[in-house]
C-alpha cells in the first residue's frame, strides 16, 4: 500500500474535509519521533479526531517536509 502523497497546497482539500493521512500502517519510528505509515507524530495523532481544519492542513505540510526526508522502496513503505 503506498503512502498517501501530501498536496503542494493544502488548501486544495475542501474546507470541511480534510482526509486523516492514516494508512493503517502504524509503526513508530524511534529516531524520527513519527509514525513510519502517514508521517504523524504521536501528538499530532493523538489531535487529529478534535482538531480543526487549519490544524489538519498544517500537519498535512509538516507531513510533505518530512517526506523529503525519507526513501520509500517500490511498494511505498520506508526503506
Amino acid at each position: 500500500m503506498a503512502a498517501m502523497s501530501a498536496p503542494t497546497n493544502p488548501l486544495q482539500f475542501p474546507s470541511n474535509r480534510v482526509p486523516s493521512p492514516c494508512v493503517s500502517l502504524c509503526k513508530m519510528d524511534a529516531e524520527r519521533q513519527y509514525c513510519t505509515g502517514c508521517l504523524r507524530t504521536l501528538d499530532e495523532i493523538m489531535a487529529w479526531s478534535t482538531a480543526d481544519e487549519a490544524y489538519k492542513q498544517a500537519v498535512w505540510v509538516a507531513i510533505g517536509r518530512r517526506r523529503e526526508t525519507v526513501s520509500f522502496d517500490e511498494d511505498g513503505f520506508q526503506k
